[in-house]
């Protein structure tokens, strides 16, 4: 019930308070205590409108009169043609969820529809006065049905006695014939619907099919040709249109470059050189343009909740090739469509069927996991966040949100066991395997509540910041632990931090923001007294890379760290050091990441803005094309960068310096380190990518 309370304010708060949809004025002056009950009340009002009447939150809005002389009513929703309906609305809001069900409520509700009834409306406030009015018009028309609805934010059914006056003014006004009737809204519904209202709207698609064939059973499916500007229309439904695919369309990589240059070029031979895209509905409308001889003529169809399950990377494509060239327009795509109804395992089952003829990753079919979308919604609901799933999606801005993958990395650090820490060391992959020995199962499963993660998050990004500047003053042994611990330190971190409350729901993120704090002073502890324990436990010609992913060490280090108090035996602070002037150059970032293959052709970047005038300088033109703040990576020492605004390989710091210029910033820095400003999902940016191989390169350094 909590939980369904914190998440119903919140959203209450952001469609209707925080937006200014509700007319508070008479709210003003009072104390936060006394105005902020009025003021869900309210919400809760007009959320309550939008249950019963399916309107938009603005029109929901307008038919709150709650305040003086509201007569009992705190919302009167008059529904016109062409099925009229009245519907008289009271709503109890409790920050408990245990609202009172209060007989005398339905009372002053009923004296309130007796006064419309005999057209007294001048004891009203203003917008009661006009409602009411409206709703008499209406109800004048004829037998018009009218509505009493009771919502209270309360689990517990109402009781009798509340229910008896409900039937009794029934009972007087169905006299003559049945008018009125009631309905009751729980805690349970009012969450629901706020849980819906942010879920994605159903995409429908419109398709012109020819050539196309029909298979009937056992699920009804079409396959045929589709044009090229048929399928770019699609796009305008944005991510919607791929929700059961297990990834987004990736934006620009080689391979998506030549599926544009072969549209443009030679459109014709497109429908040769793809393998098409699959499509899943819910349900079809086919209207073949031919009775006897359907198959000789296009088929129509209107395709309802429907998505594209393989071929995301071909649809994004069309679009953009359309948008550049019409003449791409004219090219033929493969589709298939099938109609699954209600059957989700089979949906499913489609999706990773028709996934598996290109290279797909093993976090890819987590996507399908709902227990990801359950995480995805209570993100949204709870703290008002993003939470990317799917590969492709455009990551979330630092402060907006999360990808799945640093939420693992995150968790997996804050496991009381270190194993997990030492699992992700070397790679990420190993986050997304099941079963008993996976690490998937183990940080999902049960789902971890939101403020977990949402708290892990922010420690670990706190420690990966904290590392960065300590980065500099180390050397030997001692930078080969933060090149290759992070995983390791983090957990300690966790492990000396008081972690009790880091699920409690906290709204202000108070638990966060005082471990934040305490991130760096633990790290200047923690740091050389963990090598100093690597020396010790294992000599100090032990490689740092393999210590910090060996299971079994980690665990031995984890222990001897935390049993001791950080000042029972000092480490030698000078040993590992900053290096001596005159040391030869280290290897340019880009070239170690493509000697050492670190990342794989196609990688998704995303764009970290660093300084407060830089962010303030890009967020205006950014925000008009996510785009521009998407990338992948190309294997190319010169230009390993290409951007997805527009298809272009550059160079980290050249094409950090073009979107400087592009964005008109006047006092932008005349260099950069564009390797710092582009990272993958987990948040590691390509420099410290290329210090973590650069280790590899240089063992000398865990043994100097």
């Amino acid at each position: 019930m909590a939980l369904q309370v914190r998440q119903t304010e919140a959203a209450l708060r952001s469609v209707y308070i925080n937006t200014g949809l509700l007319d508070l004025q008479d709210l003003e002056g009072r104390s936060e205590e006394e105005r902020a009950p009025r003021a869900l009340s309210r919400a809760l009002a007009a959320q309550a409108v939008r249950i019963v009447t399916g309107w938009t939150a603005q029109d929901s809005a307008v038919a709150v009169i709650d305040g003086v002389a509201d007569q009992g009513i705190d919302a009167i929703a008059v529904v016109e043609k062409p099925d009229p309906h009245v519907y008289l609305i009271q709503a109890k809001w409790s920050k408990t969820g245990n609202a009172s069900a209060d007989r005398s409520a339905v009372m002053e509700l009923l004296q309130g529809l007796r006064l419309i009834d005999d057209e007294d409306f001048s004891p009203f406030n203003l917008r009661g006065r006009i409602l009411a009015e409206q709703a008499k018009n209406v109800m004048s028309q004829g037998p018009v049905p009218v509505t009493q609805v009771v919502v209270l934010m309360r689990a517990e059914s109402v009781p009798f006695g509340f229910l008896d006056a409900i039937q009794g003014g029934e009972r007087e006004f169905n006299r003559h014939g049945n008018v009125l009737d009631s309905r009751v809204i729980l805690a349970p519904e009012v969450w629901a619907s706020v849980r819906e209202d942010m879920s994605p709207r159903p995409v429908e698609l419109e398709a012109e099919m020819f050539p196309w064939f029909p298979v009937s059973t056992p699920y009804l499916s079409y396959q045929g040709v589709v044009e090229a500007d048929q399928v770019a229309r699609w796009v305008e439904h944005d991510t919607n249109l791929f929700q059961l695919n297990i990834r987004n369309p990736l934006g620009r990589t080689p391979i998506n470059n030549e599926m544009i240059e072969t549209l443009s070029g030679e459109p014709a031979h497109f429908w040769y050189f793809n393998n098409g895209v699959t499509i899943l509905c819910e349900s079809v409308d086919a209207v073949p343009q031919s009775i006897r001889s359907p198959q000789t003529r296009p088929i129509k169809l209107t395709l309802h909740n429907a998505s594209v399950v393989n071929g995301a990377q071909t649809v994004r494509s069309v679009a953009e090739a359309v948008a550049a060239d019409e003449d791409a327009g004219s090219a033929q795509i493969g589709v298939r469509i099938i109609v699954t109804g209600k059957a989700v395992e089979f949906a499913k089952r489609a999706t990773q069927a028709t996934n598996r003829q290109n290279r797909v990753e093993a976090r890819d079919f987590i996507a399908l996991d709902p227990v990801q979308a359950a995480i995805l919604e209570d993100m949204r609901a709870e703290l008002g966040l993003d939470y990317s799933v799917r590969r492709g999606e455009l990551e979330p801005e630092p402060d907006t949100g999360c990808s799945v993958v640093e939420a693992a990395c995150a968790l997996a650090c804050a496991h009381p066991d270190s194993q997990y820490a030492a699992r992700i060391a070397t790679t990420h992959d190993v986050l997304w395997e099941r079963g008993s020995r996976g690490i998937y199962d183990v940080l999902f499963r049960p789902q971890p509540g939101v403020y977990a993660l949402w708290n892990s998050v922010l420690v670990l990004r706190q420690v990966r910041r904290v590392l960065h500047e300590l980065r500099p003053q180390y050397a030997g042994r001692g930078a080969a632990l933060i090149d290759h611990g992070l995983y390791l330190l983090a957990h300690l971190v966790f492990r000396r931090l008081d972690t009790d409350a880091i699920d409690e729901p906290d709204s202000k993120l108070e638990w966060a923001a005082s471990a934040m704090k305490q991130v760096k002073g633990l790290l200047e502890t923690l740091l050389p007294t963990a090598v100093a324990t690597i020396d010790e436990l294992f000599t100090d010609r032990a490689q740092i890379r393999a210590v910090c992913s060996d299971v079994t060490r980690c665990r031995q280090i984890t222990e001897h760290v935390l049993s001791s108090d950080g000042t029972s035996r000092p480490p030698s602070t000078d040993k590992y050091r900053r290096l001596p002037p005159g040391r030869t150059r280290r290897p340019n970032a880009v070239s170690v990441l493509v000697d050492r293959a670190v990342l794989p052709e196609g990688e998704a970047l995303s764009l970290i803005t660093s300084t407060p005038s830089e962010v303030e300088a890009m967020r205006g033109w950014l925000a008009e094309d996510p785009k521009r703040s998407r990338a992948s990576w190309v294997p190319h020492r010169g230009k390993p960068i290409l951007w997805a605004a527009d298809g272009n390989r550059y160079s980290p710091s050249g094409l950090i310096s073009h979107m400087w210029e592009l964005a008109g910033w006047e006092n932008r820095p005349v260099a950069n380190q564009g390797t710092a400003r582009w990272a993958v999902s987990s948040g590691d940016t390509l420099a410290e990518l290329a210090w973590r191989a650069l280790r590899e390169l240089d063992s000398a350094d865990d043994t100097d």
